[in-house]
C-alpha cells in the first residue's frame, strides 16, 4: 500500500542550522547523510512525500543529486528559503510537483510552510506546517494541526496515519 508522508525544514547544506536548532550532527555533510538515511528508512519508491518548505542551501547540481537519492514521489510546498528559486528550478532538481503557496490536500488538509496565525476552533480543516522547527511556542500535535519540522520527528518523514493516530489520543 502506498503511503503519504510529510516533512519540513530539511535545510540540506545549511551548516548553521546545526547550531541554530541544536541538531545532533557535527557538520552539514553528516546532517545531509543522516536526513537521507532516515528518509529512505521509512519511505519507499511508491510513496508520496510532501516537503513543506526549506529544502536545500546547495547548488542546483548538488541539490539534484540529493533529491535523486530520496525515495518516493516528492512534492514541494515552497518555504521562505526556497522562494529565491523558481518552480522550474525545483522541478529540474527532482520534484514531481511544486507549489509556491499553501494548498488543500485531500479536501481538508491545509499544507503550508508557515503555521496559520489563527485556527478557528470549529474548523473543518487540519493544518500541517513547518517553519517553526523546535520552537516551544508551537505544539507538535493539536486536534487541528501538526508541525512536521524535522526536529519534531527524529529527522524523519512522518506518515499521515501516525499523525491521525496521535490526534485521536488528544
Amino acid at each position: 500500500m502506498n503511503k503519504t508522508y510529510f516533512i519540513a525544514d530539511l535545510h540540506f547544506g545549511h551548516g548553521n542550522m546545526i547550531e541554530y536548532e541544536n541538531r545532533p550532527f557535527k557538520d552539514a555533510r553528516q546532517m545531509n547523510e543522516a536526513l537521507i538515511k532516515n528518509w529512505n528508512s521509512v519511505v519507499t519508491q511508491k510513496d508520496k512525500v510532501f516537503i513543506l518548505g526549506d529544502v536545500s542551501f546547495h547548488s542546483k547540481e548538488t541539490t539534484k543529486e540529493i533529491i535523486s537519492r530520496l525515495y518516493g514521489q516528492k512534492i514541494l510546498i515552497m518555504g521562505n528559503h526556497d522562494r529565491g528559486r523558481n518552480i522550474a528550478w525545483w522541478n529540474e532538481v527532482g520534484f514531481k510537483e511544486v507549489y509556491r503557496y499553501p494548498i488543500v490536500y485531500n479536501d481538508f488538509i491545509i499544507l503550508s510552510h508557515e503555521p496559520p496565525s489563527y485556527i478557528p476552533p470549529n474548523t473543518p480543516y487540519f493544518y500541517l506546517y513547518g517553519h517553526v522547527h523546535g520552537s516551544e511556542m508551537y505544539k507538535t500535535i493539536t486536534k487541528t494541526s501538526a508541525c512536521v519540522s524535522v526536529e519534531r520527528w527524529d529527522y524523519t518523514p512522518v506518515e499521515y496515519n501516525k499523525i491521525q493516530d496521535l490526534v485521536k489520543l488528544l
